[in-house]
């Protein structure tokens, strides 16, 4: 009779009766319910010290993912008599307050000849930039042993499948240039190509993400208007999407700057207010493209920009704050925080929010110097459902 009744119940059921599974999410609820209940809880850390049936739940594809911190790193421990330290990418998991490598990405372009230090360069790391767009994670530029553009084909993560893809070739791959992302778009802006070249230097090139999320044949670089000069290929820049524009200075550092915006509507350049430009200070971030924040390199401050009056204010942090944003290099703003890398190799979080603003450190691996942060959706793990 018990087997009986147990065959007339759904497969999961079944296996629950008969203890080749786990128990229900919550007794009583279809899973499906349950599933949709346990969304609602905003601390996943708290799902996951429930049971071991939750813990798996965060990391299926049917829980919405919850944001993680992402990092380009660079490897100090690598063998000393080498002069570039390899490349490598990592997540950090909220959840288990651990480190994960990301999976391998495709074969070319190989990641060991992105160049990071070069012996003509000695107190000057050379740049390797990556966006964010879309939920997913973009390798757009860097050198190689050449001092040429060792990418021609930007290198693409998707969080959610837990896999890397290339993107179609660059029209002119470039080097030092400014690079950004604003409503699901990746831009890049002048820079060098393996020359230097006053038409690389003034270009401006569009990749739609969303394109290649709906399958769109038309996934591919789209040539832009032209920036109205050479400044911005000194130096490698980011490209700040804010309320569907690119901002940008041509300068890092506490050097005279001038900036542009690029109205990514009308596909139109425009010079960026003088007030706007004198809190450029060191790197800025836009939370949901809506909100400015800047982080003073030299002095540590935290600042927030009021478009109606054209004014940087400075946020308040806790006591000691500002001695833990000194020498910020770069800055990304999601969710009420900022996540910033640090010159002496930190990850410092700032949670704007709180008042006055809360500021902490994320434990870097050992051996490992952080280049940017990105935040975007938690890894899958199939293995670990």
């Amino acid at each position: 009779m018990a087997t009986a009744a147990a065959e007339s119940l759904p497969a999961k059921r079944r296996k629950t009766l008969t203890g080749n599974e786990d128990s229900a999410l919550i007794e009583g609820l279809p899973d499906h319910i349950s599933e949709i209940c346990l969304s609602l809880v905003r601390r996943p850390s708290l799902l996951s010290a429930v049971c071991t049936r939750w813990r798996r739940l965060l990391y299926s594809p049917e829980f919405p993912p919850f944001p993680s911190l992402y990092a380009l790193f660079v490897d100090t421990t690598s063998d000393p008599g080498r002069v570039n330290p390899s490349v490598r990418f990592m997540c950090f998991d909220p959840v288990s307050s651990k480190w994960d490598p990301l999976p391998p990405p495709p074969p070319y372009p190989p990641l060991h000849r992105i160049l990071y230090r070069h012996p003509s360069f000695i107190s000057f790391n050379l740049p390797i930039q990556c966006v964010s767009a879309a939920g997913k994670l973009i390798l757009i530029a860097g050198s190689n042993q050449q001092l040429s553009p060792a990418i021609s084909h930007p290198l693409i993560f998707d969080p959610v499948s837990s896999s890397w893809s290339s993107g179609p070739q660059i029209g002119s791959p470039r080097r030092w240039c400014a690079t950004g992302a604003c409503d699901g778009a990746i831009y890049i802006a002048s820079g060098i190509s393996s020359q230097f070249s006053s038409c690389v230097a003034k270009s401006t090139e569009k990749l739609d993400l969303t394109d290649q999320i709906s399958n769109n044949r038309r996934f591919n670089w789209e040539k832009l208007r032209d920036m109205r000069d050479l400044r911005f290929s000194r130096e490698a820049i980011d490209a700040v999407g804010y309320k569907t524009k690119l901002l940008m200075v041509n300068v890092k550092g506490d050097a005279i700057k001038e900036g542009a915006i690029y109205d990514v509507v009308k596909d139109e350049w425009e010079a960026m207010p003088e007030e706007m430009v004198a809190g450029w200070r060191g790197p800025v971030a836009a939370m949901e493209e809506e909100i400015l924040y800047s982080v003073d390199e030299r002095r540590g401050t935290v600042r927030k920009y009021d478009e109606e009056t054209r004014e940087w204010s400075e946020v308040a942090v806790v006591e000691g704050g500002e001695e833990m944003l000194k020498g910020a290099t770069q800055v990304t703003a999601v969710a009420g925080k900022l996540c910033v890398v640090t010159v002496d190799g930190k990850i410092v979080v700032v949670d704007v929010v709180a008042e006055p603003a809360m500021i902490w450190n994320v434990e870097v691996p050992y051996g490992l110097e952080p280049v940017s942060v990105h935040v975007l959706p938690r890894m899958s793990k199939p293995d670990f459902c």
